[in-house]
């Protein structure tokens, strides 16, 4: 056989039907094409707090931009992006229906803060996603992808802006956990893309079964199909975070990385008495945004 990948080996398999039907299967691959490692699971974790401590700024900076367009705006009375009735009042900030959804944005970023070695971390963002497609009944919103891409960019660059603003933590560290949430809310992108792009049509009624059916998400689905994926994932060597490798392609596995990681994990402590919301004076906005942190995070006030 020829030599395909400039090192002597075949190419891994990727099973192009369990993308589609098999969760865990699309996340993993998803992980070894953008070098989702262990690196970058001790960088979330060790970020945590100061995301949680950013969550009221970046909710209130989110929903103030979806209320700029009318188009955006209108969702939260038509639940759909495709409606154009007229809409008799638009929401405002500071209204109380407005204020218990920036709630359901608050628990999604504490959610993001979970552990993402589990498969119910990426499990919650596919929900997430199937939600804004209209599929489930009580709680859905139909919003058109383009919509959804805009915002997610919005919510990433807000992350940046706040994570390299954040000056208790070292700059090797605040690059490590940009990165690592780059890759998590890319991850999300597809998630979303995967009830809304038409590829893999031709799984639809499989995919909506197990859906349906409430199968759990597990390595044993699609074994058959993932055998030689998972095996050939695990052995393969993937570039991990600055020029390290690591073993493990995919951070389901059960062997850790054996890189050594990028993280000084003995670096993380405070380096300055400065506050960890990079949003004031510079951005403060309008509105009062309260700041809510353990105290062992660091105050983020305003």
């Amino acid at each position: 056989m020829g030599d395909y990948n400039g090192s002597g080996t075949l190419p891994r398999h990727v099973d192009r039907k369990a993308l589609y039907t098999d969760l865990e299967a699309r996340v993993r691959y998803f992980q070894q094409f953008i070098g989702f490692t262990a690196d970058d699971v001790i960088a979330l974790n060790r970020g945590s707090k100061y995301i949680k401590a950013l969550a009221p700024t970046l909710v209130d900076r989110v929903y103030s931009k979806l209320l700029e367009a009318d188009i955006t705006a209108r969702v939260f009375q038509t639940r759909s992006t495709t409606s154009e009735l007229d809409v008799d009042e638009y929401p405002e900030f500071k209204s109380p229906y407005m204020q218990c959804r920036r709630m359901f944005l608050r628990w999604y970023i504490t959610r993001i803060c979970s552990d993402p070695t589990k498969i119910e971390f990426w499990a919650y963002l596919d929900k997430v996603g199937r939600m804004h497609r209209g599929k489930d009944r009580m709680i859905s919103f139909d919003v058109e992808y383009i919509h959804i891409g805009a915002c997610l960019g919005y919510i990433q660059d807000v992350l940046i802006e706040g994570v390299m603003g954040c000056e208790k933590m070292s700059l090797p560290f605040r690059v490590a956990l940009v990165r690592a949430l780059g890759k998590v809310i890319w991850i999300q992108n597809d998630l979303f893309a995967r009830w809304r792009v038409r590829d893999g049509a031709e799984f639809e009624m499989e995919i909506e079964a197990v859906h349906e059916n409430q199968v759990p998400i597990s390595r044993a689905a699609s074994a058959n199909a993932n055998t030689r994926d998972r095996r050939d994932g695990e052995a393969s060597s993937v570039r991990s975070t600055w020029s390290s490798r690591g073993d493990s392609a995919s951070i389901f596995s059960d062997r850790q990385s054996t890189a050594p990681t990028s993280i000084n994990i003995a670096s993380q402590e405070v380096t300055a008495d400065y506050p960890a919301c990079p949003f004031s004076p510079g951005h403060a906005p309008s509105y009062e945004t309260r700041v809510w942190s353990d105290a062992d995070s660091g105050r983020c006030s305003r």
